[in-house]
């Protein structure tokens, strides 16, 4: 295996995880942008989330991860009325390579987040429109 442009994350306990880290990294080509989302660079990408303070900063944190790691956080009112944050519904997409752990805890910190400055939340609903706003 040649050497990697950056430090990766450890390996998992065996059983613990499905993010298919050993598959990942012995396929050629594979984007292993994930991998680079070790126990410390997730610890920032959390505290970047506290911090997010407008509905515009939500999208770049959003823009961050889809172009660092490779992946999308989805962040939509959900199917049925939204009477609490529990409503809105908050994934990290699965992509090989991508912890467990990362995919529960970002969508975690993001609904903490919500919780906190709800103008966000209101910002999400109101981006189809719901509040009926031109």
């Amino acid at each position: 295996m040649p050497p990697l442009p950056f430090p990766i994350r450890a390996e998992c306990p065996p059983g613990a995880c499905v993010c298919e880290r050993e598959r990942l990294l012995a396929e050629p080509g594979a984007d292993i942008r994930p991998l680079a989302l070790d126990r410390k660079q997730e610890m920032k990408l959390i505290e970047r989330i506290e911090r997010i303070d407008s509905y515009a900063d939500l999208q770049h944190v959003q823009e961050l991860i889809r172009r660092n790691i490779g992946a999308e956080l989805r962040i939509a009112p959900g199917p049925n009325e939204v009477r609490t944050m529990r409503g809105i519904i908050i994934v990290l997409e699965e992509k090989p390579g991508l912890c467990k752990k990362v995919r529960q805890s970002v969508p975690a910190a993001v609904r903490k987040r919500l919780q906190e400055k709800p103008e966000i939340a209101w910002a999400i609903l109101d981006a189809g429109n719901l509040f009926g706003s031109d």
